[in-house]
């Protein structure tokens, strides 16, 4: 098949690079609907295999690292066309030599496949005035892929409106949380953001219109506003008093990053790159695309409105803590060898209660966020407070959704590790700790109508503070993690048939 012929008649076999990303996981189902065969490629295959469209006949799952260039080939072979999504956010690595490195893995490895199409998503903004680090690599990743040889289409896009989105969160805390706000100057910088939907529409329309083939265009709303106003009309829309805007020329991208972490769930490492694009202007250079695609565009006011929408129903198809690797299932190697893997410390207790096995897992998996942990909730505000204030992550994340939990999700400052539905939930601390934590709750029926509940917690620590840590906050747990377990058998419904009782408490050194 030649290029020319992948249109609206023909459906392609497509690859998703990035497909548990926040756009990736909401392009895998567009693609499904328009009848495409779809290779879903992320770096974790848990992530992947736990997605709704996992099942999906049209689906295959694949974990594949941009970085490994025969992995990549692998991968791309008998595809069509390739979605590149991928991009870097962390700020403790190399993100340009690292995003640098991963294009041009994929402009050869694409060419060895037989790809006949990249369509790339990267970010808006004037290339011959400054433009913030993150925006150049974005830039740069454009330019490495039409240097090989397979034609590319670019959609360059500034902030994205929707439930979910990062540049949404940001947004949409704080104007909930401050009535009055002292911001950086980039309050009053240009932009013209567009609504996810849009976003995708433009990504499914370059598949089927090859007239797109081997083009650059810049992706954009209705709307060109300040951030300011962009918070006016996101007041106006959630129904909240008018908010104050005092400009100040004092903040830093760095600043600005600590203040937006402090006050949103938004972490200052993802916080400052989003921070540094918002100082440059991100506006539609040319609209060449509008004639090719007519898309039917949602001003800003309409993509609040469907965000806070969706927000408040709980429907969020991705999330922009969806994003990054899971760690590895052996992390903080519980359940092996006690003299395996160094110093670990370990919590587990074991209740019986008489109730329904459906009920008490639908219980805990709904902890967290609005939920709450049924014990201690003050004690787990105040430890997600003194996070935030040591620059962790805080529990300000809440959850994606308040009834199911996928492996990847943030929960409050845990992240999803495993989830065997009925039988097993691990959780990894992502909060400040010396060490490495986890917590387990895991069932089963000993009889019929009885469910044992065990709750485990191990704790690798780092050194010597590690070990300090552990011995100032285990006497709580006999109050906390008791109290959590009677909590998840009254939310239940349950009678307890034997309470809480401690199988382990101590080193596995």
């Amino acid at each position: 098949m030649h290029d020319s012929c992948i249109g609206s008649s023909v459906m392609a076999r497509v690859i998703v690079l990035g497909a548990t990303g926040y756009v990736g996981g909401r392009l895998v189902p567009r693609l499904l609907q328009d009848g495409h065969q779809v290779v879903a490629a992320s770096r974790s295959a848990r992530k992947l295999s736990s997605r709704p469209w996992a099942s999906h006949p049209e689906v295959a799952t694949l974990s594949v690292d941009v970085l490994d260039r025969d992995s990549l080939v692998t991968a791309l072979r008998g595809c069509e066309v390739c979605f590149y999504l991928v991009h870097s956010m962390e700020r403790k690595v190399d993100f340009e030599s690292t995003d640098r490195r991963a294009a041009q893995n994929l402009a050869w490895a694409a060419g060895q496949a037989g790809v006949q199409r990249i369509i790339y998503l990267g970010g808006l903004g004037d290339e011959s005035t400054r433009l913030s680090r993150h925006l150049k690599s974005r830039a740069e990743v454009g330019q490495i892929l039409r240097t090989g040889p397979v034609p590319v289409t670019i959609l360059r896009a500034a902030m994205i409106i929707g439930s979910g989105s990062a540049s949404f969160e940001i947004l949409r805390y704080l104007v909930d949380r401050l009535p009055v706000m002292v911001t950086p100057r980039w309050v009053e910088t240009r932009s013209q953001p567009i609504a996810i939907r849009n976003v995708l529409d433009y990504l499914v329309g370059c598949l089927r219109n090859s007239a797109t083939t081997g083009g650059c265009f810049d992706i954009g709303g209705p709307d060109v506003l300040t951030y300011r106003e962009l918070m006016k009309l996101y007041a106006r829309e959630a129904g909240l008093p008018r908010r104050w805007v005092i400009p100040v020329p004092v903040f830093t991208p760095k600043l600005s990053s600590y203040w937006i972490h402090l006050v949103t769930p938004v972490h200052a490492e993802l916080a400052r790159p989003l921070a540094e694009g918002l100082r440059y202007p991100t506006v539609c250079g040319e609209s060449a695309i509008e004639q090719i695609l007519p898309v039917q565009k949602l001003s800003c006011k309409e993509a609040i409105r469907l965000a806070l929408r969706n927000q408040l129903s709980h429907h969020l198809e991705s999330h922009w803590t969806d994003a990054g690797p899971l760690p590895p299932e052996e992390t903080v190697h519980p359940g092996d060898a006690s003299w395996s893997g160094g110093t670990v410390y370990s919590d587990r207790r074991r209740m019986r209660v008489l109730g329904s096995l459906d009920e008490v897992w639908q219980t805990i998996v709904r902890i967290g966020g609005e939920t709450g942990w049924y014990y201690g909730d003050t004690l787990w505000r105040i430890r997600g407070l003194m996070d935030t204030l040591m620059g962790g992550v805080g529990s300000r994340r809440g959850r994606r959704d308040p009834n199911e939990v996928l492996p990847g999700d943030a929960l409050d400052f845990w992240r999803v590790l495993q989830v065997q539905p009925r039988h097993r939930l691990r959780l990894l601390a992502e909060m400040k700790v010396p060490g490495q934590a986890i917590l387990e709750f895991e069932l089963s029926q000993p009889a019929p109508g009885v469910v044992e509940v065990v709750q485990s917690a191990w704790f690798a620590p780092s050194g010597l503070l590690g070990i300090l840590y552990w011995l100032l906050v285990s006497p709580l747990h006999n109050l906390v993690f008791d109290g959590m377990l009677q909590g998840i058998a009254r939310a239940a419904r349950t009678e307890l048939l034997t309470p809480p009782v401690c199988l382990d408490q101590g080193s596995g050194s």
